[in-house]
């Protein structure tokens, strides 16, 4: 058959318009969206943890924090902050163990407060002044609280380790005590402590026997000159029993061998330049 009989073949025709399947897309589009307009209208913010997240993000920021108050999707707002974080909250102050202060002297509470006597203050402040230098080099501290006044001697500055003799150094330092003391009146006890190590000596049995002993060493150098009476004097040995720290370290046990003479209500003739101690304390 000659090329030009043939048939032609008919092209088909496209219907005009969008094509079918786009409207079954725009509605499911549309289902989807009343779907979530829904969700978003039973859903609430949650105020605190809104504000802890912003928080969080201040942080990071820095000095910044994220401020917004509004709710339902505002942007949020960056804005500098001037305000000064809270200081940390302060800790006691920590007063030296070798230095003149009051026992159990740090404030408890403002509402009540004690007096301390005016005998007191009186012998503290003459103790301090007399024994500044000995204060200042660690080898004793002096103390007091409303019934007595108490100074502490370290075991390295009084007596040789396991000795109940006195070191040489210490007559003239006791001397001056002496001369203290002898202006006022109250009840003086010498007490010897010691570690909780057990003693190996061919002279002492115990630590009783050892502390009693250096206790009575500077007991004889108080009374030796008759200018505090034997009577108003006592000696006690105590051993290891109420230790300052725990005898838990050399430097702890050191701390624990120790001599102290406590004069109780004390009463001085002559009143003394009280201007740079404290009149009260709290309890």
């Amino acid at each position: 058959m000659p090329a030009s009989r043939l048939p032609r073949q008919r092209r088909k025709k496209q219907a005009a318009g969008a094509p079918n399947w786009i409207v079954t897309f725009a509605d499911l589009a549309t289902l989807l969206l009343t779907f979530f307009i829904l969700l978003l209208s039973y859903s609430t913010m949650d105020v605190a943890k809104y504000k802890a997240m912003a928080g969080s993000l201040a942080g990071a920021f820095g000095s910044s924090v994220i401020q917004d108050d509004a709710v339902g999707g505002s942007p949020l707002t960056l804005i500098e902050s001037d305000t000064v974080p809270p200081a940390p909250a302060q800790q006691p102050a920590v007063i030296p163990p070798d230095q003149p202060q009051l026992i159990d002297d740090s404030p408890k509470s403002t509402a009540d407060v004690t007096e301390i006597p005016e005998g007191v203050t009186e012998l503290a402040s003459r103790l301090i002044r007399e024994l500044e230098s000995e204060v200042a080099e660690g080898a004793l501290n002096v103390k007091y609280d409303t019934e007595k006044v108490v100074i502490r001697f370290a075991e390295d500055a009084t007596f040789q380790s396991g000795s109940a003799e006195l070191k040489p150094d210490m007559e003239p330092i006791l001397a001056r005590v002496v001369d203290v003391l002898a202006e006022c009146q109250g009840d003086v006890v010498v007490a010897g402590y010691t570690d909780d190590r057990p003693i190996v000596s061919t002279r002492y049995r115990s630590n009783w026997d050892l502390s009693a002993a250096r206790a009575v060493s500077v007991v004889h150098e108080l009374v030796m000159n008759r200018k505090v009476p034997a009577k108003r004097v006592v000696a006690a040995g105590r051993a290891e029993t109420n230790p300052l720290v725990p005898n838990n370290s050399p430097e702890n046990r050191a701390k624990n061998r120790r001599v102290e003479i406590s004069i109780r209500d004390p009463q001085c003739t002559a009143r003394a330049n009280t201007a740079d101690l404290p009149v009260e304390i709290n309890p």
